[in-house]
Parts: C-alpha cells; sequence; structure tokens
C-alpha cells in the first residue's frame, strides 16, 4: 500500500512539475512575444518618423526655388499627383518613379526619402504662387497688380490643379510640413504685401480695406475652381475648363473684387454689362 502510494504521489509530482515549466514556458513565451512585438512597433514608428519629418528639407540634387531641370519637373509632376490620389501615407517612391516612367533610383538623385519629395512638391507650387505678388512696389497701379494677380491665380487653378488640391490636404491636416514656413516666411510675405496695400489706401488710390483678408479673398476664391472642380464642373454641365471658362471666371472674380476695393477693372477686361 505504501509503495502504491508513493508511486500516486510521485506521479502527481511530476504532473505539477511539468504544469509548472509548462505554465513558465507560456510566459517566457508570451513576454518574448510582447517584446518583440513592442520593438516590432517601435521599430515602425521610428521608420515612420524618420520618413514623416516635418523639419526636414530636401537634401538630394533638388534645390528649394523655380524647377528648370525638365527631369525633375517631370518626378515633381509625378509626385503631385500621387501625392493628391493616395496621400502622403500611402504614396511610395516606387509609383512615383512609375507614374515618371524612370527607375526609382533616379528619383533618389534628387530626393533622399518621400518627405524631401512631398516638401518640394509644395514648395514648387508656393513658388509659383509668390511670384504673382513678386516684386510690386507703392508706384505700381492697384488695379493693374490686383486684376494680374487674380487672373494668374485663375489660370494656375486651370493649369495645376493637384497643386492646389494638395496644399489644401496639408492645410486641412494642420499643415505638418509648412507650419515652420507659413510662421516665418509666409508670414513675412503676406505682411510685405499688405504694406504696400495699406499704403495705395493711405494715398487714396483705393478704398479703405483690410490688407490681410483681401489676400486671403483673392487665394480664397481663386484656388477654389481648383480645389471643387468636381462640383463646379457638374454643376455648370461642363466636362472640364476651357478657355473660355477661365477667362469669364477670371473677368467675374476682378470685376467683383476691384469694385469692391473702390477700382475701376482694367479697360482690356471682357464687361457683361456690353457685350453682346
Amino acid at each position: 500500500m505504501a509503495t502504491k502510494t508513493t508511486a500516486v504521489q510521485t506521479e502527481i509530482a511530476n504532473k505539477v512539475t511539468a504544469s509548472s515549466n509548462k505554465t513558465k514556458s507560456t510566459s517566457k513565451t508570451t513576454r518574448t512575444n510582447k517584446s518583440t512585438a513592442v520593438k516590432t512597433m517601435a521599430t515602425k514608428n521610428a521608420e515612420a518618423a524618420t520618413d514623416f519629418n516635418p523639419t526636414e528639407t530636401p537634401t538630394g540634387k533638388y534645390k528649394p526655388g523655380k524647377i528648370r531641370d525638365r527631369n525633375l519637373t517631370n518626378i515633381i509632376n509625378a509626385a503631385e499627383e500621387e501625392f493628391v490620389h493616395n496621400g502622403f501615407r500611402g504614396a511610395s517612391i516606387q509609383n512615383i518613379a512609375d507614374r515618371a516612367g524612370i527607375p526609382k533610383a533616379n528619383v533618389h538623385y534628387y530626393f533622399k526619402s518621400k518627405t524631401n519629395l512631398y516638401v518640394a512638391v509644395l514648395d514648387n507650387i508656393i513658388n509659383l504662387w509668390n511670384d504673382l505678388l513678386g516684386e510690386i512696389t507703392v508706384d505700381d497701379d492697384p488695379a493693374e497688380v490686383l486684376d494680374r494677380f487674380i487672373r494668374k491665380k485663375v489660370e494656375l487653378s486651370y493649369t495645376h490643379p493637384r497643386a492646389s488640391k494638395l496644399y489644401a490636404m496639408e492645410m486641412i491636416q494642420g499643415a505638418p510640413h509648412l507650419k515652420g514656413y507659413i510662421r516665418t516666411e509666409m508670414r513675412q510675405f503676406v505682411r510685405r504685401k499688405a504694406q504696400i496695400i495699406e499704403q495705395w489706401i493711405e494715398l487714396g488710390r483705393m478704398d479703405k480695406v483690410d490688407p490681410m483678408h483681401l489676400i486671403f479673398l483673392i487665394w480664397s476664391s481663386t484656388q477654389h475652381y481648383a480645389d471643387f472642380d468636381v462640383k463646379i464642373l457638374t454643376v455648370m454641365n461642363r466636362a472640364e475648363y476651357e478657355p473660355d471658362m477661365i477667362k469669364d471666371i477670371s473677368d467675374f472674380l476682378s470685376q467683383m473684387i476691384l469694385k469692391g476695393c473702390g477700382l475701376k477693372p482694367p479697360a482690356t477686361q471682357y464687361s457683361p454689362a456690353t457685350s453682346s
């Protein structure tokens, strides 16, 4: 009986030991899996942080400013299309290379990362827009300056609609890549242009209006035709913007905005009231 009891006790002890070892093994495996998962997540986050760096600027062969290189223009246009269709997160350098019809290595020749390229696309459209109010002075005719600014902005909405949409998407997301630029260069740019408008007002060359809100109004009214082109074209039952539409839009906005500033639209402008 004693021998049987001892055998039973030994069997029970063995089962307890095995169960304990299994529990320890499971616990160790669980800890290992959790540790691996945490490391994997940390790696992914680190990679994402590296690729999505708001302070990063282009450092390859690309230099911020006007783009004159044909290959670079091709890459910028392809990237613009890719970012608009798939967003920053969904876009890839390989897709951009495919859209441009070039090897991926050619893209990396100019841009070391996706962030670099994204910033370059935004930089390109900002330069196009800023050039429209570039070297204006207090000696210029305010009516001619504002009319030209409005017409060129409408034209860019027609020729570069994707760029306008991409810029709008960046703003909606809180300007993660452009916040520093907006706080510094853009703020100073707008203030300089607003000072000239203020001088025109003080000299009695146009009615008193808020210079900054005038600039904001021109920005928003002209870019609306690019950002909401689907809505506008559908309502107007048109397949796409055509030169006659662009002219009508430019004429209308120029007339409405300039008259609101107490300015007479340039004589070369189309006038609905006198047209046949």
